[in-house]
């Protein structure tokens, strides 16, 4: 699999707290440049990235993040008004809490309501499996492939650990067929971001793959991979 192809699965993401407008449009440039499946930003950033990409890549950004606890009807009114602004695609966190409690029913619920506030624009349910037992991630699995969500997400980036082999593993062998998976948190090489998508991972949600592409360029006779 070649650099370009890997690009192609490549959420470009910047979601840092202190992120400010020339390092939103630096990574919408990059993007936009390197041929990621999106460029995933902060909501306040876009209406802002929106116009200034003008369709040239899609605009992903983040729901009740990154803890989750929000309630649905807030979910709902920041996912409207994500897609308003501009939101091509919509990465939300689950209610951890509720998993714990085992109130399967309601986190179904609030995917479903966020799905139909999406309409045809993409959802992905993050579900911070460093947090989660496998009993816990397997029962998402099942919860995600029921709510007609488009993508299951390992991490936030802002836990204890970000994407793991296992994980993407564990969810290949318990999602739909019609649920596809994304491994974000913590890619840092090529030869990972890689090992992800043979484990059928169809998204890559970092920072880093870019960068890497970028220095490549800039330091040739230093390439390494």
């Amino acid at each position: 699999m070649n650099e370009k192809e890997i690009l192609r699965h490549v959420d470009h993401t910047l979601l840092s707290q202190e992120a400010v407008w020339d390092e939103i449009r630096q990574v919408c440039d990059d993007a936009v440049k390197y041929d990621t499946a999106s460029v995933c930003i902060p909501p306040s950033y876009v209406k802002q990235a929106a116009e200034y990409v003008g369709g040239r890549v899609p605009i992903c950004t983040v729901i009740g993040f990154p803890n989750g606890y929000e309630t649905t009807a807030v979910k709902e009114f920041e996912t409207k008004d994500a897609i308003a602004n501009g939101a091509d695609e919509i990465d939300m966190v689950i209610n951890i809490g509720w998993l714990k409690d085992r109130k399967y029913d309601q986190i179904e619920e609030e995917i479903r309501i966020l799905k139909n506030a999406c309409g045809s624009k993409v959802l992905k349910v993050i579900i911070e499996t460093c947090l989660l037992t496998d009993e816990e991630k397997v029962k998402m699995c099942e919860i995600v492939t029921r709510s007609g969500a488009d993508y299951i997400k390992t991490s936030t980036g802002f836990s204890k650990a970000g994407a793991t082999f296992d994980d993407i593993s564990l969810f290949a062998d318990h999602v739909g067929g019609n649920v596809k998976m994304k491994a974000a948190g913590g890619i840092s090489s090529m030869e990972d971001a890689e090992k992800f998508l043979e484990l059928g991972a169809d998204r890559l949600g970092t920072s880093r793959i870019v960068k890497i592409v970028k220095t490549e360029e800039e330091n040739p006779a230093g390439r390494n991979l």
